[in-house]
């Protein structure tokens, strides 16, 4: 069965509980780069994985081995502090890269 999993610190993720994601809560980086490549890695199948925009920054290396596959998609969220832009960045890019041109207005 396939599952959708949320990584990140505890106030920012507990509340995926609610719509069924399967929550791992990591206190530092390292242990959210662990996370996500045991979910990556699993046989329990995790097509999506959620990771707070303060630890998917900082785990670029990573999300770069898995960018080009076509599962895991592993896609930034806010945490607790707000939205950074990182997922509307990563949004323009593949736009750009896709149709050859930026069309997200205000970006």
């Amino acid at each position: 069965m396939n599952k959708i999993a949320c990584v990140g610190d505890r106030d920012s993720v507990r509340g995926f509980m609610a719509i069924g994601f399967e929550v791992h809560t990591a206190n530092t980086l390292q242990e959210a780069e662990k996370t996500v490549r045991e979910l990556a890695e699993s046989e329990d199948g995790y097509p999506v994985i959620f990771v707070t925009e303060d630890y998917y920054n900082g785990m670029q290396p990573l999300i770069s081995l898995y960018a080009e596959k076509t599962v895991p998609a592993i896609i930034s969220i806010p945490g607790k502090n707000g939205s950074q832009g990182t997922g509307m960045a990563a949004i323009k890019a593949l736009t750009e890269k896709a149709i050859g041109a930026d069309i997200l207005l205000n970006s």
